[in-house]
């Protein structure tokens, strides 16, 4: 008897220690799982916007993006000089060597919601001088639309009715006079436009290193500034040392200026691997150093915002590592990102520019061989890795 109550006994403390050490697993998992996760944005690809391009129509090096207040997302692409005559416009060869295919679309197309293309223009016309490369795109407030460019010729922008009437030019091509000329750019990259003080903030850019606000009506230059707020100064930095001191100066391109709800601008100083926030004077507020090792081409392509009140998350484009960083915008931290190289939706090729729509969906466009735009669903707040979350492809 007295056996078989200690084997029962010792079976129990076996049991019960085995719970335990189970326990502690479990523990252990959850605790270690919560680390690995946060609390942010979750987004899915729809791989089936936008729809196919009518004409046997083709884009090229897609270089802008822009979304409406009637959430219709505007492209401008680079229909010449980026598309092979002999694998992708057959039909625009003299003669044409293919029967059927394709075309280069026209430079500026506009998509509705359900991804229809529901409007095209642009190109060279009378009174004013189409971007020998196309670059930047944006619909303000009032619905015109403005155009940069950032051939070493460019040293201007324009502007359009949102149907493609052309209404002014700042600037002349071959005129720039470096980042101290006051009354042409040179190359910009984007144009960010202030409903609240009808103000153009200007990421100018390729050939310059600065920032430009002007009057978004008459175009005159208000004010500008380089890196930290100072005097831009275009003497050349050299190739970027992720080891060596921050420069001073922006390297070019600065390649975004983007002006927040609460009146903060943020610049994508894409080659020193940095954001700039500023106040709308100039002043510098802070900087945040992203992917400090991305060499070439930069990991601070663009930025766009949550479209909550507070934009409480901004969202970066690095299109040299292929992702999209999803970031608290008041600490700057980076919680997550999304994507990775490659030609499947969800993927990118030198992912350019980004933004987002009343609904909090976000969009992008692809340079290079990329020349694509794509649609990421937004699926609310929820826990997702803190590690680059890969493809974010739609779960069944």
């Amino acid at each position: 008897m007295d056996a078989n109550r200690n084997l029962f006994a010792s079976a129990g403390l076996l049991a019960l220690l085995a719970a335990l050490g189970l326990g502690q697993v479990f523990v252990a998992n959850t605790v270690t799982e919560a680390r690995q996760t946060v609390q942010a944005p979750r987004f899915e690809v729809d791989p089936l916007w936008p729809k196919p391009l009518p004409n046997h129509w083709v884009l090229g090096s897609t270089i802008g993006l822009s979304v409406d207040a009637q959430d219709h997302v505007w492209i401008i692409h680079r229909n010449t000089g980026t598309l092979n005559e002999r694998t992708e416009v057959g039909l625009a060869t003299t003669p044409p060597s293919a029967e059927d295919c394709c075309l280069p679309a026209p430079p500026v197309l506009e998509f509705d919601v359900a991804g229809n293309l529901v409007g095209h223009w642009g190109g060279p016309g009378d009174g004013y001088e189409w971007p020998l490369s196309n670059h930047g795109i944006t619909v303000d407030y009032k619905n015109n639309v403005w155009i940069g460019g950032n051939d070493a010729k460019d040293a201007h922008i324009l502007k359009f009715t949102r149907d493609g009437k052309f209404l002014m030019q700042i600037g002349h091509q071959g005129k720039s006079g470096g980042s101290n000329d006051q009354e042409n750019f040179g190359r910009v990259a984007k144009i960010f436009v202030d409903p609240k003080t009808n103000e153009a903030y200007i990421a100018d850019g390729y050939g310059n290193k600065r920032v430009v606000v002007i009057d978004a009506d008459s175009g005159k230059f208000k004010r500008y500034w380089g890196a930290y707020g100072h005097k831009p100064d275009d003497t050349p930095l050299g190739r970027y040392d992720p080891n060596a001191p921050l420069a001073q100066q922006f390297r070019t391109p600065v390649h975004c200026a983007d002006l927040s709800n609460d009146g903060l601008l943020y610049v994508c100083d894409r080659p020193n691997d940095r954001i700039q926030v500023f106040k709308p004077d100039g002043a510098f507020v802070r900087e945040v150093i992203i992917a400090k090792r991305t060499l070439g081409d930069g990991s601070t392509w663009d930025i766009a915002f949550s479209k909550d009140p507070q934009q409480k998350y901004m969202f970066v484009a690095d299109g040299k590592n292929e992702k999209i960083y999803v970031m608290e915008r008041q600490s700057m931290e980076i919680l997550t990102s999304f994507g990775d190289g490659g030609r499947q939706p969800g993927q990118f090729f030198g992912v350019h520019s980004i933004a987002t729509d009343s609904k909090g969906n976000i969009y992008t466009t692809e340079t290079y061989e990329g020349k694509r735009l794509q649609k990421f669903v937004y699926k609310g707040i929820g826990p997702v890795p803190r590690e680059n979350q890969g493809t974010v492809w739609p779960k069944k």
